[in-house]
């Protein structure tokens, strides 16, 4: 289902996701006094130095640069990310109202955890749903464009700078270093979201029963297995690889019956953190598995 050619699936996720990074902000950012990167740590500089309302400062900050942006995002991010700088902004300003007493000014440890976890997720949602908050995302898509850095070194730069001017204005070196604790973690958390929970498992065999281990693998657990020609380097010999994408708790399985075929193939497995195709995003009549 869609509105004005936005799925309202995506513009859900980025509501929760701007719910959950807004509360993470308020609840264990600003009531422990720790900092953050992008332009969310520019607003908590604000709110820290100058008493300046960050729910505010979120959009005063971020509406121009995605007016600058928008042709780099086009339309459909463009709308998304209106959503997401909007939402963050009504969020923060609800939380500051209803706001629930964390006390963990005596376990900051505990705190930069929370906060590079709620972040995290709340970006990450946004993210993995077509929107972005504003801020140092379009930035270094334009820096990326104009001045050819690429969009983490250019990010990377940009954090790193609020931090550094967070701590020479209002966080001791304490709160400055686990503030770069809850960046860290907020980092990999987005990440993780981003790449799903569902991480599925590439294998690569090779074998000289490759017929029998593609049939059975077809036939017992419904996966489809791509064969390519190879030749062994050092004998020249031709021989059949097989390549198959797997859900990650299906590699047991897969290599059981490898072994049941052939106990010597060789068998390489990596991650791989991002499927679609038939068996994962569509179903076995190429629609989609979920709406």
């Amino acid at each position: 289902m869609k509105l004005f050619g936005l799925r309202i699936k995506n513009i859900i996720f980025i509501l929760i996701g701007a719910a959950i990074f807004s509360f993470g902000l308020v609840h264990f950012n600003i009531q422990n006094e720790l900092g953050e990167g992008g332009f969310t740590g520019i607003t908590l500089l604000l709110l820290y130095l100058f008493n300046w309302d960050p729910a505010l400062m979120n959009i005063v900050l971020n509406i121009p640069v995605l007016i600058v942006g928008w042709k780099i995002l086009g339309r459909n991010t463009f709308l998304y990310s209106l959503i997401g700088i909007v939402a963050v902004s009504v969020f923060i300003r609800l939380s500051q109202k209803y706001m629930v007493e964390i006390d963990l000014a005596d376990d900051l440890t505990l705190a930069s955890l929370f906060a590079g976890v709620f972040i995290g997720v709340g970006l990450g949602i946004i993210f993995r749903y077509g929107g972005t908050t504003g801020g140092v995302d379009i930035i270094a898509r334009l820096i990326n464009k104009y001045l050819g850095w690429s969009m983490g070194r250019a990010m990377f730069m940009f954090d790193a700078l609020v931090i550094f001017v967070s701590i020479i204005t209002y966080l001791n070196s304490i709160k400055g270093m686990y503030t770069l604790v809850a960046v860290f973690v907020g980092a990999r958390v987005i990440d993780f979201i981003q790449e799903g929970a569902y991480a599925a498992r590439g294998t690569t065999i090779i074998s000289e029963k490759s017929e029998e281990i593609s049939r059975k693998v077809l036939q017992e657990m419904d996966r489809g297995v791509t064969v390519l020609e190879g030749r062994g380097s050092f004998s020249g010999a031709k021989r059949d690889v097989l390549y198959c994408v797997i859900g990650k708790n299906e590699i047991v399985r897969l290599k059981t019956i490898i072994d049941s075929i052939d106990p010597h193939a060789f068998v390489a497995v990596s991650h791989v953190h991002d499927v679609m195709g038939e068996g994962f995003t569509l179903d076995e009549n190429k629609n989609p598995l979920e709406d």
